[in-house]
């Protein structure tokens, strides 16, 4: 058996059917490579995801509002189905309201800090940034250093300690929580149930999302474990 994630599935898919071919069943964890013989994924169906954040924003922003989307690359998968999600609900839920941009950062956090601080210059009444991946904090610190903070919502992806602080300040209003651990489980369990038991592998295994806010933000097990290890405690 072989768990990957299809960072770039156009270029994975050749390895991942030559794997299928040789026996070697495949799971795709987090994001998909939807064109090849993989034998499921495990992740948080990405549309649904881009289309809670689109939700969340546009009860968030006025009436009108422009907004941006900073993701990782289009060609992932994960990604393109993020946007795509919350580019067709935004507009549903805040009337007249627009996705100005688009920017691809390709998870590079001084590429993403250079056009992030570009695009937050140019366009002055930006009201919202949807962050799609979790390349999170080159993003909270252009808002930051451009004195934009709690002026602009900032709705992210996932969670994990560094968060915090742009969580407590006001600068990430909500994260969308994609359970990383959870889909790592359940991909070996899927494999290991394949293996042992001959059980077969549901196409497609999809997670419901949860929404982090400040208020629940320690309840998350990233933040927990680290809370423990500062205490000295032993995380659940």
């Amino acid at each position: 058996g072989l768990i990957l994630t299809p960072g770039n599935p156009k270029k994975l898919t050749h390895v991942i059917n030559e794997a299928e071919r040789m026996g070697i069943r495949v799971i795709c964890v987090a994001t998909d490579a939807p064109e090849s013989d993989r034998s499921s994924v495990v992740c948080v169906n990405p549309e649904l995801n881009g289309r809670i954040a689109g939700e969340l924003m546009g009860r968030l922003v006025a009436p009108g509002a422009r907004v941006a989307i900073v993701t990782g690359m289009l060609q992932t998968e994960d990604h393109v189905k993020k946007v795509h999600g919350f580019s067709q609900t935004f507009p549903g839920v805040c009337k007249g309201g627009k996705v100005a941009e688009v920017l691809e950062g390709h998870d590079d956090e001084d590429e993403t800090f250079i056009k992030c601080s570009q695009l937050l210059q140019r366009t002055k009444r930006l009201a919202g940034v949807y962050v799609s991946t979790a390349n999170c904090l080159p993003v909270c610190r252009a808002v930051t250093v451009l004195g934009l903070a709690r002026k602009i919502k900032v709705i992210t992806t996932d969670l994990f300690q560094e968060m915090v602080p742009y969580f407590e300040k006001g600068t990430i209003i909500a994260s969308v929580y994609q359970r990383p651990y959870v889909q790592g489980q359940r991909a070996v369990r899927l494999l290991v149930e394949h293996i042992f038991s001959s059980q077969p592998f549901p196409h497609n295994y999809f997670l419901n999302p949860g929404i982090v806010l400040l208020s629940n933000l320690r309840l998350f097990r990233e933040i927990r474990q680290t809370d423990s290890a500062t205490t000295g405690g032993t995380p659940r």
